[in-house]
């Protein structure tokens, strides 16, 4: 694996030193001699967009624990009502950076299904915390997992069936569509599939408009509560410590705004740091996050898997071991090319990408690990991977390392 590149920033040596005498810095110096120095934010309010969704998380208790304020923002959080919105105004400049789908920047970046932007991830916001939900009446018809969900596929005409994910490049359209397919069904004839917002999955399911959707949280959880549906199958179950939500912008802002970029990536990385800090933290985050202004639902909806402590709704319990992460060691936030490069092999699978791309390159131009770093060093005590690529194995025992992206995409049974 290559090893990172993380350049020691010359100006932040040289202020220091002059500010402290020393050639080290004091636990938080660095932010604040940013913040007030030549390197202060371009910026100092910084319009960022989000979906009420539990891993919208770090941007909320960034704002409302004054993370903001120590690296000289101040945070304007916008509620969404879908990620096409998200899309329209990061892309057109009414939003400075947003709580967004990976494969929906990888995704702008190369021109796939609209115009091309390019686009910048400054880090990723959670590990894990997604879920597929079926349907009750899947349940009343003997469906309780994959297996089961086959064969009443395989009983009816193509297309009898309707799941739903979150949009056509999103995170859980590619979980959604690896399952399915993990288990012999093909997610493009054997099934029919529709985009949904987060907020409406429920509700839809409720009235029967599909069978299944692969969401964030806390909308799998709310099925349960509801007596709708049950989850056959957590995100972390397919791909343990899969990369989720980013934060992400348009290359162009990093460009003019440079400081400001470091400045948020910071804050929302101390913010996701201290939600993992304790339980504590979490049941506090839960409390702020279901709040009218975010998720406007109720907080125990939310506390429990983000405790890692998850039913099913068939009367299956368990302490989820990869439950929803925002920090980790780190880790978590480090923005590793090989995640990016996943997605793209998945577009590649699913015919939204026609060729390969180089696709190396196209995650060293987005996932910025420049101000990943700078970021982290302003924060203190965070240390890089030892390289920008991780393995991984997923559901059906396919190993993802990045090595061989063009073989991997291709090496499907089930494809476009």
């Amino acid at each position: 694996m290559s090893k990172p590149r993380f350049p020691l920033s010359r100006r932040r040596f040289l202020t220091a030193s002059a500010a402290v005498g020393a050639s080290y810095l004091l636990p938080g110096m660095a932010s604040r001699l940013w913040a007030a120095g030549s390197d202060a934010p371009e910026k100092a309010t910084v319009r960022v967009g989000f979906i009420p969704l539990t891993d919208c998380a770090p941007l909320v208790m960034a704002a409302e624990k004054g993370f903001d304020k120590k690296y000289g923002l101040t945070l304007q959080l916008s509620k969404e009502a879908s990620w096409a919105g998200v899309r329209d105004k990061l892309t057109s400049g009414e939003l400075d950076a947003a709580h967004a789908l990976y494969g929906m920047i990888y995704a702008l970046q190369l021109g796939v299904a609209g115009p091309q932007h390019a686009m910048a991830n400054l880090m990723t916001l959670n590990n894990n915390g997604q879920a597929i939900t079926l349907s009750n009446q899947l349940r009343s018809d003997g469906v309780t997992d994959l297996a089961g969900l086959k064969g009443a596929v395989a009983a009816k005409p193509a297309g009898t069936y309707t799941f739903a994910h979150t949009f056509p490049t999103s995170t859980h359209a590619m979980w959604l569509y690896y399952w399915l397919a993990s288990g012999g069904i093909d997610p493009f004839s054997d099934v029919r599939t529709v985009v949904v917002p987060p907020p409406q999955m429920v509700m839809n399911m409720k009235i029967g408009n599909m069978s299944g959707y692969c969401v964030g949280e806390p909308w799998n959880q709310r099925a349960i509560s509801e007596n709708v549906g049950f989850t056959a199958v957590t995100s972390q179950q397919i791909w343990p410590d899969h990369p989720e939500k980013v934060l992400a912008t348009r290359a162009a802002w990093v460009k003019d705004n440079p400081h400001t970029a470091r400045a948020l990536t910071a804050a929302v990385m101390e913010a996701a740091r201290w939600i993992d800090a304790s339980d504590d933290n979490r049941r506090e985050t839960a409390q702020v996050i279901a709040g009218r202004g975010y998720l406007n639902i109720r907080p125990e909806t939310i506390v429990g898997r983000m405790l890692g402590q998850y039913e099913n709704g068939l009367g299956q319990r368990w302490q989820d071991a990869h439950a929803m992460r925002f920090f980790g060691d780190g880790s978590v936030s480090f923005p590793w090319l090989s995640d990016g490069m996943w997605f793209l092999t998945q577009q590649k699978r699913w015919g939204l990408l026609k060729e390969d791309p180089d696709y190396l390159a196209v995650a060293g131009q987005v996932n910025r690990i420049d101000i990943w770093q700078q970021a982290a060093d302003a924060v203190g005590g965070i240390a890089a991977p030892g390289g920008t690529l991780r393995s991984s194995t997923l559901i059906d025992g396919t190993v993802w390392d990045g090595s061989d992206p063009a073989a991997y995409a291709a090496g499907f049974a089930i494809k476009r």
